[in-house]
């Protein structure tokens, strides 16, 4: 008796133990056939470069015992196996359920191939296994933490005075939440380019090149977001970066002393609230003139001066000061329900001074404590990144 022709479809770039279960499985039905999404498709649909080129994808699927071959997919998009289906004339279409569709079965029907839906099942004994959670788990685009000066790499700010933001980039060794003032959206863009690490560059220049990136002309909000962003994640270490009414800076000074940067670490944590409700404009309301900026502006020098001399004192009152000016000037980054949490954490004993990252309105708030052991149980400890690759 002639086995059965069964087929499968996916892209296996990063290939793992439920893929070879699923092949496992289909390959009950007969002799298995495997499609797999060439590079073009994936860039094309999903936005980002493959892992492994296909050539390499086709290798490692074809020497998996359950299959008996495979083939690049010569279609594009979602049902880019249907030229590879037309020529191959199989019997039977298996798909897991994640990959189910009404558009794939009705395009079993017409072929006349039988449709079989399994279960996402692991084989027994190993953990179950998805290829979007390991790109979150092997993600190392990094993120960033501002400490001082925020909002002062707006041009509409900046022209009222210049002054410096500091930053520090962050090793994502913790959940990064979206809309939670971590910038996300920056980090998504670098996602969108180099899906897990960043290029081995000159960090101000990759960081001028996602700014750039991102702040597409053509885009139709009109929003150029903050140079801080990008910088604040493509360039390790503790750093500050001088604007003077552009949206650039005219100027750099970074800080790698092993000393100052666990320093930090020992007293910096972020602690979850809630993100930044859809439709909140944390620019609502604002108030911005020379006084306002240049309180914001004085803060930030403050803050620099006191990390580098590891004087906690003076570094928890310039952080409170920069976010009481960021505050003063957008009133609505303190959404209804974030002045609980100030009032709750503030009034613990070793914590020192607090603000929240970003645009605010919502998301984390990074405190300031005396020491490791007076941070809150709930507390996210931070890693700086100390190289330009993790």
């Amino acid at each position: 008796m002639i086995p059965k022709k069964v087929f499968v479809s996916g892209c296996y770039d990063l290939l793992h133990s439920g893929h070879v279960e699923f092949f496992r499985q289909a390959s009950r039905y007969g002799d298995l056939y495997v499609g797999i999404g060439s590079d073009e498709t994936i860039l094309h649909y999903k936005k980002h470069r493959t892992v492994y080129p296909e050539r390499e994808r086709l290798f490692m699927v074809k020497s998996i015992r359950y299959v008996k071959d495979a083939f690049i997919n010569a279609g594009s998009g979602i049902m880019d196996f249907v030229p590879t289906v037309e020529q191959l004339r199989p019997d039977v279409f298996v798909v897991n359920e994640d990959g189910a569709s009404k558009e794939k079965e009705e395009f079993c029907r017409r072929m006349g191939m039988e449709y079989i839906v399994l279960p996402r099942t692991p084989s027994e004994g190993l953990k179950a296994r998805s290829s979007t959670d390991l790109k979150k788990e092997t993600c190392m685009i990094p993120t960033r933490l501002d400490l001082a000066g925020t909002w002062i790499d707006q041009p509409y700010v900046s022209r009222y005075g210049s002054g410096w933001a500091i930053t520090i980039s962050l090793v994502p060794d913790f959940e990064i939440r979206e809309r939670c003032g971590l910038s996300t959206s920056t980090r998504n863009c670098i996602r969108s380019i180099w899906p897990y690490r960043l290029p081995d560059m000159i960090p101000e220049t990759l960081a001028r090149l996602v700014f750039c990136f991102e702040n597409d002309p053509e885009r139709s909000d009109g929003i150029i977001s903050g140079a801080q962003d990008a910088i604040g994640i493509c360039m390790p270490g503790l750093v500050r970066h001088y604007y003077d009414g552009h949206y650039w800076p005219v100027r750099f000074e970074s800080c790698h002393d092993e000393e100052v940067l666990s320093w930090l670490e020992e007293r910096l944590c972020l602690v979850p609230m809630f993100p930044r409700r859809d439709g909140c404009s944390v620019v609502d309301g604002a108030v911005i003139d020379a006084p306002h900026v240049k309180a914001l502006t004085k803060a930030a020098d403050e803050c620099w001066d006191a990390i580098l001399a590891r004087d906690l004192g003076r570094f928890a009152a310039a952080y409170r000061a920069s976010f009481e000016a960021q505050t003063a000037m957008f009133p609505a980054m303190l959404q209804p329900g974030v002045q609980e949490y100030i009032d709750r954490y503030s009034a613990m004993d070793g914590v020192l001074a607090w603000k929240m990252p970003g645009a605010g309105g919502g998301g984390y708030l990074a405190l300031v404590c005396r020491d490791a052991a007076s941070i809150p149980a709930e507390g996210i400890r931070l890693t700086i990144r100390r190289k330009q690759n993790l």
